[in-house]
């Protein structure tokens, strides 16, 4: 095995929160009496840091109002997200193989580590991963290096030995700043044309392309 630490997004690469995502913002915006937008606008949107998916989403550029809008989207987060996200059918089982294999497995996403802690938790999965970094605990969101870098001074790990595996442009760009290979998978909103511009060493339909 060449990698012997796996870091993860979660939103489209391990998980499908796609309908809670949704339900929530449609919400949130009728709380606020914004325009509502269509799914696919949202979709968009998903991996993306909170702040800028309001901001395309409801138009939101003032940062107190900004923070008014995510504290009610959390309150309907609270109620909706965790019975709405849904793993892919490849994500478990490969945090298992990789587990068994003597691999380590972290998470760097855009979303709260207590939610995806709260999904894997609700799944009894938490001892297939280390820990979670997820939005509360880095300063700037990917495209930044932060989380990355963090996860590697985490784990003492050489850079030659890690592997990021996301969905989205903002994956393939922070991966590239941390110095480490990256894998896309196409789960997400992003298509292959795309992350064939940017480094990579896989691109796979899905999760299971890591398990070959």
């Amino acid at each position: 095995m060449k990698y012997r630490y796996y870091l993860f997004d979660f939103d489209y690469t391990l998980a499908n929160s796609e309908k809670g995502i949704t339900d929530c913002f449609h919400a949130t915006l009728r709380k606020f009496g914004c325009e509502d937008v269509s799914d696919e606008v949202i979709r968009r949107t998903i991996g993306l840091p909170m702040a800028e998916a309001i901001r395309r989403i409801a138009g939101i550029e003032d940062a107190k109002e900004c923070e008014r809008f995510l504290v009610s989207y959390r309150e309907e987060a609270d109620k909706k997200m965790t019975p709405n996200t849904h793993f892919y059918p490849q994500t478990l089982p490969l945090l298992e193989k990789l587990r068994n294999d003597g691999a380590k497995s972290a998470i760097i996403s855009t979303k709260t580590r207590h939610r995806i802690m709260e999904k894997f938790l609700a799944d009894d999965a938490a001892h297939l991963i280390d820990f979670v970094i997820g939005c509360e605990d880095v300063e700037t969101f990917k495209p930044s290096p932060e989380g990355i870098l963090a996860a590697c001074r985490r784990f003492d790990a050489k850079k030659s030995e890690v592997l990021y595996t996301g969905d989205n442009t903002v994956d393939a760009e922070a991966a590239r700043a941390a110095g480490v290979d990256f894998a896309a998978v196409l789960t997400g909103t992003t298509e292959r044309a795309v992350f064939e511009m940017l480094p990579h060493v896989k691109i796979m339909d899905n999760l299971g392309g890591l398990l070959v």
